[in-house]
């Protein structure tokens, strides 16, 4: 396979500079242009919009319409270019969600399918812990464990308490009160 080299460019430097240099001077020729025509068409449509005021001659009640009338239009214009504001503002804020949702659907690709892996539980703390465990975990160990001893304890005492009826008796009236006193009192 044989590549072809592109040919080297036939025209100097100094004649691409001074091509460069003209395409500029032209492209600014043509920027001042546009400015000038877009100041015309300010000026066009401002002596349409708005005539030129007459005050000579107007009596303070004529001034004081005229300029109500001005601020009117004033207010109305305001009014406008609010408007027009917010659905600028409206229409970027679309044209950006727009945006983001196009970038998300080029960018969608197909999620791989999990599998299912059996992990013990020391192998779940070094992914975790990493090499800060020391030793193994098992789990089966910490289990509460009940022993017969524990349960013969509990209805031992469940049996020294009693119903707790006479016991709430027994502390009712001054002789409870004062053998709670005494309990208190002599446990300190």
């Amino acid at each position: 396979m044989a590549f072809q080299m592109t040919p080297k460019s036939k025209i100097s430097a100094s004649r691409k500079l001074s091509l460069k240099i003209l395409l500029l001077s032209r492209a600014m020729e043509e920027l001042e242009a546009e400015k000038a025509a877009k100041e015309e068409e300010k000026v066009h449509y401002l002596g349409e919009k708005l005539p030129p005021l007459q005050l000579s001659g107007l009596k303070a009640d004529d001034l004081q319409k005229l300029c109500k009338d001005l601020h009117a239009k004033i207010d109305g214009v305001d009014e406008e270019r609010y408007d027009f504001e917010a659905k600028v503002v409206k229409n970027n804020k679309d044209i950006n969600d727009l945006k983001l949702k196009v970038r998300d659907l080029g960018g969608k690709f197909k999620k791989p399918a999990l599998r299912k892996v059996r992990v013990s539980a020391d192998e779940m703390l070094k992914a975790l812990f990493g090499s800060k465990n020391k030793g193994s975990m098992d789990l089966r160990a910490n289990l509460k464990s009940v022993k017969k001893e524990d349960i013969k304890q509990e209805k031992e005492l469940t049996m020294e308490v009693g119903d707790w009826r006479k016991n709430v008796e027994a502390m009712s009236g001054m002789e409870g009160r004062k053998k709670m006193f005494d309990a208190a009192g002599g446990a300190q």
